[in-house]
């Protein structure tokens, strides 16, 4: 969806470096530096949707705490990203079945409170009155206090649930550069797609002359008529701005209270609202092939494919890049095991093209292009090609299942088939439109 360079721009983006020599160059990059120092930030990260797409994996959890990559939970890519970038101070908005991401931000993402640094869950608490959150937008008013507590000058409002990586100190350097009121992070999608999301028209100095929220027909890109140019969700706004369109929005009942449709798309009618380049965004130990990747992992099939991209001999998107590490709860678990090398029988523990977890045991069964959870046992003669097994599941014998995803505490009995045969697997397990079969946490499978 989103793996997309420079050159797809479509030359919508400002090339900043290009206006001095070396000793501009260096000047500007002193000042921004200075300027973000000096800032005091705060970011708020939106993870309070029912994540109803991506049922049955929601059905007992946040959408932001769906596993991800056999160790991570979706959240801890955008939480990671701040990290990364310095910015210490993160509270996340949380509603619907938190328990389990409470717990993994409770566990997981301890910092350093002595220098004041944190990562907090705030639930739904109705300071404002009896309702839940009614948006996006009523998240942040329903907890202005908090703002009125950290006094930031800079606050990052952005989603829980999409899988990138970010440097969001360049997008700050570029919002004040600017003098934004509020700076969006967007990038370009393919054209057929453009109904999903919030597209810009933008200007050739970065300005957004136009936003229209999930439009039949998306507008193409100047000089692309393939891309339209989409929001990410991600926005940066001076404090007083914010505060003053989230309290405006609270008064106005016919709202919908979402940051699209009732903020974004009446802020910049009155106020400068700059469009920040995605893909001009740099990582350090990134590989040229992963700028601009960025996946919206918001229905299963999408979820799943993100998943496969993963087990690529060379993915586009790198876990392994450890000047920019994904960081997330540790597990004090053995390492992974594979065992019996009885190839007469054809009874060998293998895997290959996948990611397998620590605590798992490959008892004599095949794994192909698979991503594994910790704690899975793989037993004798059994073929797992293509699927997604969380923590804890365990495989019987002389089993065969391919695109499936396994949710936690599933035990599957020995010789059963699964991703063979689509209508006997609509029968009894979720199968998506994609072909993929979905079996939710503790299903007992007959």
């Amino acid at each position: 969806m989103a793996r997309l360079h420079a050159a797809d721009q479509g030359g919508w983006a400002l090339n900043e470096g290009a206006r001095g020599g070396a000793g501009a160059l260096v000047a500007r990059a002193h000042a921004a530096n200075v300027r973000r120092h000096m800032a005091k930030l705060l970011a708020m990260i939106l993870a309070g949707g029912a994540g109803t797409r991506l049922e049955p994996l929601t059905r007992e959890r946040a959408k932001p705490a769906v596993p991800f990559g056999g160790r991570y939970r979706i959240i801890d890519f955008v939480l990671s990203n701040f990290a990364n970038s310095g910015v210490y101070r993160m509270k996340v908005l949380t509603q619907y079945k938190s328990d389990s991401l409470n717990n993994h931000l409770s566990r997981a993402w301890r910092m350093t409170a002595f220098l004041g640094h944190y990562v907090e869950s705030v639930p739904a608490q109705m300071r404002t009155g009896m309702d839940w959150y009614k948006g996006s937008a009523d998240a942040i008013y329903q907890n202005l206090n908090i703002i009125t507590d950290e006094e930031p000058d800079h606050i990052f409002v952005f989603g829980a649930d999409h899988v990138y990586r970010m440097d969001v100190r360049q997008m700050l350097d570029f919002h004040v550069a600017k003098k934004a009121a509020c700076t969006v992070a967007a990038i370009p999608v393919p054209i057929e797609q453009g109904r999903e999301f919030g597209i810009i028209d933008v200007g050739p100095d970065g300005q957004m002359r136009q936003f229209l929220e999930k439009p039949k027909d998306p507008p193409p890109m100047p000089g692309n008529p393939k891309m339209c140019l989409a929001s990410m969700g991600n926005y940066l706004f001076s404090t007083d701005v914010l505060v003053q369109e989230v309290v405006r929005d609270a008064a106005d009942e016919a709202s919908a209270h979402d940051f699209g449709k009732s903020i974004i798309s009446e802020l910049y009618k009155r106020a400068p609202v700059y469009v920040y380049d995605f893909a001009q965004n740099r990582v350090s130990g990134q590989e040229e092939k992963e700028h601009g990747y960025w996946r919206d992992v918001g229905n299963i099939d999408v979820y799943y494919q993100s998943n496969m991209d993963l087990a690529e001999v060379d993915p586009i998107f790198n876990l392994y890049n450890d000047r920019w590490p994904i960081y997330t709860q540790p597990h004090n678990l053995p390492p992974a095991k594979f065992v019996f090398a009885d190839k007469a029988n054809k009874r060998v523990g293998n895997a290959t093209d996948s990611l397998v977890s620590e605590g798992c045991i490959i008892s004599g069964g095949s794994v192909n292009r698979s991503i594994l959870s910790p704690k899975v046992r793989v037993h004798s003669y059994s073929e797992v090609e293509d699927c997604i097994l969380f923590e804890n599941v365990s495989i019987g014998r002389r089993c065969r299942i391919r695109r499936a995803i396994i949710d936690k505490n599933v035990e599957i009995p020995p010789g059963m088939t699964i991703g063979y045969d689509v209508e006997e697997d609509k029968r009894r397990f979720h199968v998506t439109s994609g072909g993929v079969v979905v079996i939710p946490k503790g299903m007992k499978v007959a």
